[in-house]
């Protein structure tokens, strides 16, 4: 019986693992590549974690109030390739950062480029499928 229930349950994980990992890597299904955002803002939160690396910035609106963004960027794995380091964005750091917006028009995003005060321009490691590193 013990037996039965642990086969059960390899299963079941089983049958359910792959639909998991597919939609998790459904860009569309959580951003619109149709609905560029460009945002400034200021760096007040950083999440260096698997599977995706995200930072909140504190963005001012055209009416004066302040509004938090989440930005999701790549895997911390993927953004050490691409040149980032934990101390690539700190917290107070302005930055310019440029992507697409969620489908359900929450402020967040999936962040395609980033741009320093400093002028250092880094690419942030879309899942986009469409998304071509510009070499500038």
């Amino acid at each position: 019986m013990k037996a039965k229930i642990i086969l059960f349950l390899i299963a079941l994980f089983a049958a359910y693992s792959p639909a998991a990992v597919f939609a998790h890597h459904a860009f569309a299904a959580e951003f619109n590549s149709n609905s560029p955002i460009e945002v400034e803002g200021t760096v007040i939160k950083i999440e260096w974690t698997n599977p995706h690396t995200y930072f909140y910035i504190e963005v001012e609106t055209e009416d004066g109030d302040f509004e938090e963004w989440a930005m999701e960027m790549g895997s911390p794995n993927g953004l050490v390739r691409r040149g980032w380091s934990r101390n690539s964005l700190k917290i107070g750091d302005v930055v310019t950062v440029t992507g697409s917006r969620a489908r359900d028009g929450r402020a967040k995003a999936s962040a395609e480029t980033v741009v320093l005060d400093s002028g250092q321009r880094l690419f942030a490691g879309t899942s986009r499928p469409d998304f071509e590193e510009d070499d500038n």
